[in-house]
């Protein structure tokens, strides 16, 4: 059984109002039934171009957002129809690392406190070892512990990507999703963090669902690549089959407009 099943999911969202105020005049089926499975310790890479469907997707199978139809099983448990309290202990195993690593932390709290969040939530540790965990978490992704104390606009763009990585590691989750991680970083920059993650899934046993719209940087990380465009997966299958010998003319555009990236 894969860690992550998913089956004829759909999303659709209501596209604008009329001018009376009244219904929405029509509809995008921003993920159109998709099914795919991601087995444990893989990284399926999905991609496609803005406005695919991709971070939807994401969003769907961490439930993060309500689907109009399909399932989402999770270590054969249907997270579709599981109640808010089941939902909250399954996040403990479930996390993402957002595209925008100035926008996902709040700058209101000190590093020690983004990352401990999650331990506040979700286990119940003393101070002390909070703290030790804070640590241990900054020592994992790169970071110096002298970070505790400061606050998220002190440091770069890679750097507060690391920290929110390691806000996602701080409960020992299974699966991540990764929504474009390096997207907002420059190429060097970048390719530190892909490393980064290589590494952290050998290191604590992760699966990712890695978002891009980077065909080269998913070639790199990825097991299986998924192939999105307009809501619909038009290709999946192992990494070097779909890199080298792809069906649809689509995977071939991808292919050739992004230029290789040195990780």
């Amino acid at each position: 059984m894969a860690l992550v099943e998913v089956r004829k999911l759909t999303k659709i969202f209501p596209q604008g109002e009329s001018i009376f105020g009244g219904a929405a005049k029509g509809e995008v089926r921003a993920v159109d039934d998709v099914s795919l499975d991601i087995e444990s310790g893989d990284t399926l890479g999905l991609v496609g171009e803005s406005g695919s469907g991709k971070s939807t997707l994401g969003r769907l199978v961490l439930r993060l957002i309500e689907p109009t139809s399909g399932s989402i099983v999770f270590q054969g448990q249907d997270l579709s129809a599981a109640s808010h309290s089941k939902m909250r202990r399954l996040r403990r195993d479930m996390q993402i690392i957002f595209q925008d690593p100035f926008g996902s932390l709040d700058p209101r709290m000190r590093v020690e406190d983004v990352i401990g969040e999650p331990l506040v939530i979700h286990e119940h540790l003393s101070s002390a070892l909070r703290r030790s965990r804070v640590a241990e978490l900054l020592r994992a992704v790169g970071l110096d512990e002298s970070a505790v104390r400061r606050y998220p606009h002190e440091f770069s763009g890679g750097q507060r990507q690391r920290i929110g990585i390691a806000r996602a590691l701080a409960v020992h989750p299974k699966f991540i999703v990764a929504d474009e991680p390096v997207s907002a970083l420059d190429v060097s920059v970048g390719a530190q963090i892909v490393n980064l993650l290589t590494q952290l899934q050998r290191d604590f046993g992760l699966t990712y669902l890695f978002i891009s719209h980077s065909m080269p940087i998913v070639r790199y990380l990825a097991t299986r690549i998924a192939v999105m465009y307009r809501g619909k997966l038009v290709e999946v299958g192992p990494t070097d089959q779909i890199t080298t010998q792809p069906q649809e003319s689509y995977t071939r555009s991808l292919l050739e407009a992004t230029p290789e990236v040195a990780v």
